[in-house]
C-alpha cells in the first residue's frame, strides 16, 4: 500500500550514493571513470533494498556509471520500477586527477590547495585540467531538478535519484539558501539516502540528511 501524500506535496525524491568501490576503498578520485560496485558494495545496496521495501518507489532516475546503475538496480530489485538514465547527475568529472590518491603525498599530479579547497571550500576549488569545477555540476543539476518539476507525469510521484557524492551534494543546492555548504558536514556515506520533499509549487526541503537504512559489519 502507497503512503498517501500530504496535501500541498507534489513529489519525494529518494536522493541515493552509489554503493562502495574499489575506488572508494582505496581512496582514489573517481569521478567519470566506470568503477564498479565491489563485494562490500553489492552487499549493501541489497541490504538498503530489503530495508527499502517499504518504501514506496514509482520510478528511479540513475547516473549511467556502472555503480550508480548497479546501486538502484539492487535496491529495486524484484519491483519492477521503470529506469531512466540521466547524466546530469553523473559524478563530477576530475579531469586529469581522475584515478589518482587523495591519501596525503601519495599523489605527484593533484595540487595540495585543490584538496583542501574540495574538502572545505569547494566553491573556490579551482576546475581541474579538463575536468568540472562545484559551479558546473551545480548548474547541470539545477537544469535536472527543473525537469522534474516541469514534467507533469512525475506529478504525485516518489522518486528514487541514484547519483554520486559531489553530485548529489550539489543537487542538493536546490534546496539550502546558503549554497556556500555543499558538502553539508561531510560526504555522503555510500548508499546512504537523503529524503526531499517537493511542493506543488517546485519547492524542495530536505526532510532527512544521509539516512542510512542498513549499515555492514564493522569489520568488513
Amino acid at each position: 500500500m502507497k503512503k498517501l501524500k500530504t496535501k500541498g506535496l507534489d513529489m519525494t525524491l529518494y536522493v541515493l550514493r552509489h554503493g562502495q568501490t574499489p575506488w572508494n576503498k582505496l581512496k582514489k578520485l573517481q569521478g567519470r571513470m566506470d568503477i564498479p560496485l565491489n563485494e562490500n558494495g553489492l552487499e549493501l545496496a541489497a541490504k538498503t533494498g530489503e530495508a527499502m521495501l517499504e518504501v514506496p518507489i514509482d520510478l528511479v532516475i540513475s547516473s549511467p556509471l556502472k555503480r550508480a546503475r548497479q546501486t538502484a538496480e539492487l535496491i529495486t530489485v524484484g519491483r519492477n520500477i521503470p529506469m531512466i538514465i540521466d547524466e546530469r547527475i553523473e559524478e563530477i568529472s576530475f579531469g586529469d586527477y581522475e584515478g589518482e590518491s587523495v591519501l596525503d603525498g601519495e599523489s605527484e599530479v593533484i595540487p595540495a590547495d585543490f584538496l583542501h579547497k574540495f574538502y572545505n571550500k569547494p566553491l573556490k576549488c579551482n576546475r581541474p585540467p579538463h575536468g568540472e569545477s562545484f559551479q558546473d555540476v551545480i548548474e547541470r543539476t539545477k537544469d535536472f531538478y527543473k525537469s522534474l518539476i516541469e514534467n507533469p507525469e512525475y506529478k504525485d510521484k516518489n522518486i528514487l535519484i541514484s547519483s554520486h557524492g559531489a553530485a548529489s551534494r550539489c543537487f542538493l543546492c536546490n534546496f539550502y539558501t546558503d549554497k556556500e555548504d555543499v558538502w553539508r558536514g561531510q560526504i555522503p556515506p555510500n548508499c546512504s539516502v537523503t529524503i526531499v520533499d517537493v511542493n506543488d509549487d517546485g519547492q524542495g526541503r530536505v526532510r532527512v540528511l544521509d539516512k542510512q537504512f542498513a549499515k555492514l559489519d564493522d569489520k568488513k
